[in-house]
C-alpha cells in the first residue's frame, strides 16, 4: 500500500475552520491547539506544564478540551496585544 493510498485526515487548515466563530466559552480539542501554536502534541503539554498555554478543562471522563476565550487570550499575550 503506498502512502496515496491511505485516507487523508484533516488538514491543519481544516482544523481552524469556524474558530474565528465560536463563542469564547467554547471548547476546542487537542489537534486544534496544536495547529493554533504550531507544534506537536507533545510540544502542546511542554507548554501547558510551562504555562504558555493555557490548562485544558476536563469535560468528561474521556473528554479533555480547552476553552476558547482562554486559547484566544494566550494568543493574544504571545502576539503582545492587549485584550
Amino acid at each position: 500500500m503506498s502512502r496515496s493510498d491511505y485516507p487523508i485526515t484533516t488538514r491543519p487548515s481544516d482544523r481552524l475552520k469556524g474558530f474565528d466563530d465560536l463563542p469564547n466559552d467554547a471548547f476546542v480539542r487537542q489537534p486544534v491547539v496544536e495547529t493554533l501554536f504550531c507544534c506537536s502534541a507533545a510540544t502542546v503539554w511542554r507548554r501547558v506544564k510551562d504555562r504558555k498555554i493555557p490548562s485544558p478543562h476536563k469535560i468528561s471522563d474521556r473528554v479533555t478540551g480547552w476553552n476558547v476565550g482562554e486559547l484566544r487570550a494566550a494568543i493574544a499575550t504571545k502576539l503582545g496585544h492587549k485584550e
